[in-house]
């Protein structure tokens, strides 16, 4: 089967599930919070919620770049189902924790197990896929993101039918068993151990991830990527942390429903996004090699109102309104940031890129989290998420400046 011609998009496909895995089992917590605070008492506390959401932001971040280092050294298949297994099993755990500091540190170790994902995920996708569908690919492979942020937003409504400790078991109950199917369907890039082994050899040393990384933070470029990717990372973590919280709070609607309709407003609008997005991309590369860079400013733009409307909007109208234009810009934005990288890297190096972008990102997203659950208690977090739209109107900016691309995939 690995040899099919289809087998690119069965790659995606398998994946798929494991990306809607990743962001459900994040993503419930941040739902259930009323319902977990009648067993635990600190979660009462938005600033103790926010404490607790960021820890998993703070291990996910720092573990990015190993986590990128790994998986441009050995077989991403098996990174990719180890640590599929181990975060699933921390989601089955989280359903008999009864008290605080055991639920942070399983939100630990999640952020650790969870880290060693995307990078890998991303670089085997894009190494299946050529120009001409590599942002699609990776576009339809973040589906499953949204998906599975969507289907978190109903872990409200789950623990209020089940319980909120059968929720956590029962989904991570699934992502084992899923680990286990991946074993004997997913597969490398033929071929790319043996080309692996050849071009690495001698980096897997000390010297040569070093040497790696001196590569990636010589490059002009990379530092725009990273400014661009990390100012994102702020209203990109507080949509996914506190949405539902700024829904109920500006429409005056219960978190059973206001969970919801906000993940679902998002996940929905970025569906369609990655889609419209990365058809847009792929051809637009094919006439212009900025293409891709151009694309992903037209969604960084679609932001800048949308936090706006986000963030000052008290009807149906502005807010939902503003969340669908906020996940269809970003939609936009995720689909086209590892086709972009390929334009500046080879293969051997893009992991750990990507890992060092994402680690940036989320403890950006994780000051984000912490600092709007104090703005919760101060009555202040929709002013502060439209304060957000200032840094990505500069950073769109920027991203226009610095991003200069010579090919579509550096070899």
């Amino acid at each position: 089967m690995k040899h099919s011609k289809y087998y690119p998009w069965i790659v995606v496909g398998l994946l798929w599930v494991v990306a809607l895995l990743n962001y459900m089992d994040r993503q419930m917590l941040s739902t259930m919070k009323s319902a977990m605070s009648v067993d635990i008492k600190e979660l009462e506390s938005g600033e103790m919620f926010g404490v607790l959401m960021a820890a998993f932001m703070w291990i996910y971040g720092l573990a990015s770049p190993f986590a990128g280092l790994i998986a441009d050294r050995i077989n991403r298949k098996w990174l990719i189902v180890g640590s599929l297994f181990v975060w699933s099993t921390v989601t089955l755990l989280m359903g008999f924790t009864h008290d605080f500091s055991t639920l942070y540190a399983l939100r630990m170790v999640m952020g650790f197990s969870e880290a060693m994902y995307i990078p890998a995920a991303l670089a085997l996708i894009a190494d299946f896929h050529s120009g001409r569908s590599r942002s699609l690919a990776i576009g339809v492979h973040m589906t499953g993101l949204y998906v599975g942020q969507a289907l978190g937003g109903f872990g409200a409504l789950l623990s209020e039918q089940l319980s909120w400790q059968s929720t956590f078991f029962y989904f991570g109950l699934f992502g084992a068993l899923y680990a286990l199917v991946l074993i004997f369907l997913l597969h490398e890039v033929p071929s790319r151990g043996e080309q692996r082994q050849q071009s690495v050899q001698g980096q897997n040393s000390l010297r040569g991830m070093f040497a790696s990384l001196g590569h990636i933070f010589s490059s002009v470029s990379f530092w725009g990527m990273l400014l661009f990717f990390t100012a994102t990372s702020l209203p990109g973590w507080a949509t996914k942390n506190w949405l539902p919280t700024l829904f109920e709070q500006n429409l005056g609607i219960d978190m059973t429903l206001a969970g919801p309709i906000s993940t679902a407003t998002i996940a929905l609008s970025c569906f369609i996004g990655v889609f419209v997005g990365g058809a847009i991309s792929d051809r637009w590369a094919q006439t212009n090699v900025k293409g891709r860079v151009y694309t992903s400013a037209i969604g960084l733009g679609m932001m800048v109102p949308a936090l706006l409307l986000l963030g000052f909007g008290h009807s149906y109208v502005t807010v939902v309104g503003g969340g669908f234009l906020f996940g269809f810009g970003l939609g936009f934005f995720d689909t086209n940031n590892m086709p972009i990288l390929c334009q500046f890297f080879p293969s051997r190096y893009r992991s750990t890129a990507y890992g060092l972008m994402n680690m940036s990102g989320v403890i950006a997203g994780g000051y984000i989290t912490q600092a709007l659950g104090k703005s919760q208690d101060t009555n202040n977090l929709g002013s502060d998420f439209a304060t957000m739209a200032v840094a990505i109107g500069v950073v769109v900016l920027i991203q226009l400046l610095l991003l200069r691309p010579k090919t579509d995939n550096m070899e």
